[in-house]
């Protein structure tokens, strides 16, 4: 999680608002993978 996000577990479980910003970029960049695979689909299928 340090590597990700530059905080550790023991803060991310203590600090709401540090929690709520780690959910919120884990959130884009799963949209993000969605994006890229549903694109290499595309590319792949077509």
């Amino acid at each position: 999680m340090f590597q990700s996000y530059g905080i550790g577990y023991a803060e991310y479980n203590r600090c709401l608002e540090k929690r709520m910003k780690v959910e919120q970029q884990r959130e884009k960049d799963h949209q993000r993978s969605i994006s890229i695979v549903n694109e290499h689909n595309r590319i792949v299928h077509a």
